[in-house]
């Protein structure tokens, strides 16, 4: 019976591992761990998630991102002094906190993220939009921009997770709840319509009484869904517009198109009749009906 020579089983053994090689680097490729390198830089960025069983994704750049300045907004002051002062903590290298803005519709939670964009985007300050849908690729997406000099704010909007959906638990541990601890160089803003982010029921204040489903401790799960929005530093809450207030943004947003104070004012009646026509009023519905007027002068 021959045996195989030295030589030949070091050439079997080169060969099975270079296939093992390729097998693991197939491996990583499809479940996302493999290494993804930053693309080129640009003001903001997208998470594009990779189609598949294994999720995973990468970063698309933004060019030219839809931004807005802090002076266009109105009715939102105490609101844009306090996110205007976090952001400018965060890019000077100083202790900032992870924000959560929640109310009413239309009254200027994204537009005030996109301002801190567009204010300290030269100081270094890069945006990174994911969805809700995305979070669980939050991993991935720390790890990629760790060691990068520049201050990320991972942009959430219109956040709000219903019963049974994971994502809030990875975005948990992506706000403090990781042993290894979040990027210095990386802030959480995320915008809802809802308080704490989850759905709240009635039952979930009877503490004293069992829950519907059986639960002995029907106060345990309200805890755990108010503990994801008190992860969040800052609380900045946004209230439906007056009619006054309602104005006020109409003839800025008029005077931007370039209408005089006069022409403005002169349509202060169509304005209150678009609102009521729209069944409510806001800075986005003042936005829409100054677009509308601009559009129909030119």
């Amino acid at each position: 019976m021959s045996q195989d020579s030295p030589s030949s089983n070091e050439a079997l053994l080169t060969a099975l591992h270079r296939q093992l090689e390729r097998i693991a680097h197939a491996l990583e490729t499809a479940t996302g761990t493999a290494a993804v390198s930053f693309p080129e830089d640009a003001p903001a960025y997208r998470w594009e998630r990779r189609q598949g069983p294994f999720g995973g994704g990468r970063l698309v750049p933004i060019e030219n991102p839809a931004l807005i300045r802090f002076d266009d907004l109105r009715n939102v002051d105490r609101q844009r002094q306090a996110i205007e002062r976090n952001t400018r903590q965060f890019v000077a290298g100083r202790p900032a906190n992870n924000v959560l803005l929640t109310g009413a519709r239309g009254t200027g939670k994204s537009s005030l993220v996109k301002a801190c964009l567009q204010a300290f985007h030269d100081e270094g300050l890069r945006l990174i939009e994911i969805d809700k849908e995305d979070l669980a690729d939050l991993r991935q997406v720390v790890a990629l921009i760790r060691q990068r000099p520049e201050r990320f704010i991972l942009f959430c909007d219109d956040l709000s997770f219903e019963e049974g959906e994971g994502g809030y638990k990875a975005l948990k541990t992506a706000l403090d709840g990781s042993l290894t601890g979040a990027a210095a160089n990386m802030l959480i803003y995320a915008t809802s319509n809802r308080r704490h982010l989850l759905p709240e029921k009635m039952s979930e204040n009877l503490e004293a009484r069992p829950g519907e489903n059986g639960e002995i401790h029907p106060g345990d799960t309200t805890e755990e869904k108010v503990s994801l929005s008190e992860r969040f530093g800052l609380w900045l809450s946004f209230y439906p517009f007056t009619q006054d207030d309602y104005l006020r943004a109409v003839d800025q947003w008029l005077r931007y198109f370039g209408f005089s104070d006069g022409e403005a004012a002169a349509l202060r009646d169509e304005a209150v009749l678009w609102s009521r026509t729209r069944g409510a009023r806001s800075g986005r519905i003042a936005w829409q009906f100054a677009r509308d007027q601009a559009g129909r002068r030119s």
